[in-house]
């Protein structure tokens, strides 16, 4: 592994130690009745190194340990043929109890990359033990970063921890997006915010340790209940967005997001500015998917033109 890598531990060894040491899974540290939790075929690991290279980014460094894998990166965007795409592949196609992931994303100075899944991440129901995660993002001065991913699908009694660790330059940029939605709720409705415990912790720091911010979503719906104005209320689907940038960038995206609650069509959304100026988060409420994705896609339309000029692609057919 190059120089770009930022491990000095194995990397699901941080998942583990993750999911002992948060204090909403104490009461789920039993094991597994089929496989032990983070043995190998449930540690998955996936590093990706881009770097500037003359007119293009590539995907100069690619590590991984199954279930986690990434491939190559495509050069799919007409608007933007010198970035980066990379499709984030989890051989297994959900998450079950005992599954430890790890996920490192560095850009080199100037480089320019959008990553995201190959589906939505399903986290099944468990009867013992949990599912732990771990993301670490790093950006070098003026690179820039689409971390999209398909929605997060907990189902019900589904145990997750996960914990993302930013470290960016002044002058980088990175949009990072999370959208949570519910299990078969039509079939089954108490998957509608039926898991156990949903822990999403996000912190970010400029090199060399400033921070700059933190923000935990804790979601326990037999402790605190989610229909309630101020948390879910009538809406059964969250999408969180994070855009760090330039304080010029931030503002121009804020003068042209908006902010509203439609209760007929089941939507509500709005932007607020971050601490220290590193940057916008935009929220997202809606009682259906589709119309959160859309939100989601109307914001990353504006925050791609704003900072490169350029417009983001059509939608794949299958999306």
């Amino acid at each position: 592994m190059s120089a770009l890598a930022v491990t000095t531990l194995p990397p699901w060894a941080a998942a583990e130690a993750l999911g002992r040491s948060a204090p909403e899974l104490a009461a789920f540290q039993d094991e597994p009745p089929q496989m032990k939790s983070g043995a190998v075929g449930k540690t998955g690991f996936l590093h990706l190194g881009f770097e500037r290279r003359g007119r293009r980014t590539i995907l100069a460094d690619l590590d991984y340990r199954i279930p986690y894998r990434a491939q190559r990166a495509l050069y799919c965007d007409d608007a933007m043929p010198d970035l980066a795409h990379v499709f984030m592949i989890t051989t297994t196609g959900c998450l079950l109890q005992g599954d430890r992931l790890a996920l490192e994303i560095v850009l080199a100075a100037g480089a320019r990359a959008h990553v995201t899944t190959q589906s939505a991440t399903k986290i099944h129901s468990m009867d013992a033990n949990y599912a732990a995660q771990t993301q670490t993002i790093t950006l070098a001065d003026d690179a820039y970063l689409e971390f999209l991913p398909d929605p997060v699908i907990p189902h019900r009694r589904a145990r997750f921890v996960s914990d993302t660790r930013i470290t960016l330059a002044p002058t980088a940029t990175l949009l990072y997006a999370e959208i949570l939605q519910p299990g078969r709720k039509h079939h089954h409705p108490e998957e509608c915010l039926g898991a156990a415990v949903m822990s999403m912790a996000l912190d970010v720091a400029r090199p060399g340790g400033g921070s700059l911010f933190a923000e935990k979503l804790l979601i326990e719906p037999q402790r605190h209940a989610m229909r309630q104005t101020g948390v879910m209320g009538p809406f059964d689907v969250f999408g969180n967005v994070l855009l760090c940038t330039p304080k010029d960038s931030a503002e121009r995206i804020w003068r042209r997001i908006g902010a509203d609650v439609d209760a007929a069509n089941g939507l509500a959304f709005g932007a607020c500015r971050l601490p220290n100026d590193a940057g916008l988060l935009f929220k997202v409420l809606g009682r259906e998917t589709q119309p959160v994705k859309a939100k989601v896609r109307e914001f990353w339309s504006v925050v791609r033109e704003e900072i490169t000029g350029a417009r983001v692609p059509p939608p794949f057919l299958w999306r």
